[in-house]
């Protein structure tokens, strides 16, 4: 059940992200964001897809910051690659953090 929410979350997630590049940058786009990708990393992405989700998220990031700083993408695509950026990191950090906890308690 847990994951549909996520799995909702991240779904929300990318279409406002799209959505919000429209608009003017807003602090509270960036915070709503942030606790969808909150959302995402704490209750949609299983032990068995952490290194996938780390991986692709990793590329994500990378590529949407270098490609953020081409002003030929424009304005737009610049706030829309900001945002999901925005909404990928919080969802990586927690990821990251419950696998290193995991193999921390392995014996």
């Amino acid at each position: 059940m847990n994951e549909k929410y996520g799995a909702w979350a991240f779904t929300i997630g990318l279409v406002l992200a799209v959505i919000l590049g429209f608009i003017p940058s807003v602090t509270w786009i960036t915070a709503l964001l942030v606790i969808l990708g909150l959302v995402v990393g704490f209750v949609n992405v299983t032990e068995k897809e952490s290194t996938a989700f780390l991986i692709a998220s990793t590329a994500l990031v990378i590529t949407a910051s270098s490609l953020s700083e081409l002003p030929a993408l424009g304005g737009i695509v610049t706030a829309i690659l900001r945002n999901v950026v925005a909404l990928v990191s919080p969802a990586a950090i927690i990821v990251a953090l419950k696998a290193v906890w995991s193999m921390g308690g392995k014996k």
